[in-house]
């Protein structure tokens, strides 16, 4: 560890050539990046989510070139980050192998079965919530959507990619350094109908909307609804949201499930969602802030690209984890003296 026995997280915009430094250095990294990049990596401490879009310090971008990188900075030689990769069949256990005091950084690939399985049955892993779990949905550029799979790198094997496993890193934390996961949801329940669903999934056909049923994807048709606005479920006064992907004629595709026996109505329309984030950003502790990743549909809808969102940075993603999936979300963790 440093001298001081504490973790940071520092971040850099690199190119090929000094991840690869990086990597020879034994740097322990997570990265973002665009495929035919993340595929010159050599083996080494890192994982990895294909994704070219990030917010910088110059504000979001697009780049198929270069990579987004957090290097953990002070990790002990005794007790160092472990690095794993999980299937369908092993990720149940992601939150039994979180450090008891640290926390995990997690990976998934999206339209994956883990990502599926993660999605939907999370928040029942067995010590889910013990320990802060952070991380985000690997995707494509927009453009390769149908053509290429999103995929996650695993150092430690050869620079594995893979579109069928997550891949994870558990932290330990020094006993004076703390973790904790907040997130920036600026989406509140419009004054719509009240939309419930009879089973969970990423694929609606029926809905029941103020104690009627209909179709789902007719209901959004007829009434016009703007979907780059999504779903809002209020628990217990934390706003979760739920993306919509894609209207097709009988059934509507999701970006995140939606639970039977939730009141969802749509989410009440913005003005201006940079002010807006703004306003929603601490400005006591942005210093303690460790590791940051917002939603593609944040940047795609609200024009990022060039646009800062207050000091953090990070890569754009197909969904945001804080301990479970979310959407249209920002999530940041931060490192506190405990």
């Amino acid at each position: 560890m440093s001298s001081d026995g504490t973790i940071s997280f520092i971040s850099k915009v690199v190119d090929t050539q000094q991840a690869k430094e990086m990597i020879a250095n034994g740097d322990y990294m997570i990265i973002a990046g665009d495929e035919k990049v993340l595929s010159q990596l050599p083996s080494g401490n890192w994982i990895a989510g294909t994704i070219p879009y990030f917010m910088s310090s110059d504000g979001g971008k697009v780049d198929q070139d270069q990579l987004y990188i957090n290097v953990i900075n002070g990790c002990s030689a005794n007790n160092p980050p472990r690095l794993t990769l999980y299937d369908v069949n092993s990720i149940p256990r992601v939150a039994q192998e979180a450090p008891e005091h640290g926390l995990t950084i997690l990976i998934v690939p999206a339209n994956s079965q883990v990502h599926s399985d993660y999605a939907q049955n999370s928040p029942e892993y067995r010590n889910m919530f013990f320990s802060p779990i952070m991380g985000w949905v690997a995707g494509t550029h927009l453009d390769d959507i149908g053509d290429k799979t999103a995929k996650v790198g695993f150092g430690p094997a050869a620079g594995l990619l893979s579109d069928t496993q997550a891949a994870a890193i558990h932290v330990p934390l020094p006993e004076h350094q703390i973790a904790n996961i907040k997130i920036v949801n600026l989406f509140q329940q419009g004054n719509g109908a009240a939309i419930t669903f009879e089973k969970n999934g990423f694929n609606v056909e029926s809905c029941t909307v103020n104690g009627s049923k209909m179709n789902f994807a007719q209901y959004v048709k007829d009434n016009n609804i703007d979907t780059r606005l999504p779903l809002v479920a209020n628990y217990s006064g934390v706003m979760v949201n739920v993306s919509i992907q894609e209207v097709l004629e009988n059934e509507v595709n999701l970006y995140a499930p939606v639970y039977p026996d939730v009141e969802y109505k749509f989410a009440k329309p913005m003005d201006d969602y940079i002010s807006e984030f703004d306003t929603a950003l601490p400005a006591t502790n942005t210093g303690d802030i460790a590791y940051s990743c917002n939603c593609i549909l944040n940047f795609l809808y609200c024009e990022l690209e060039g646009k800062k969102t207050g000091t953090l940075t990070g890569p754009m993603t197909f969904g945001e984890i804080a301990y479970q999936l979310l959407n249209q979300t920002l999530v940041y963790m931060t490192l506190e003296k405990a």
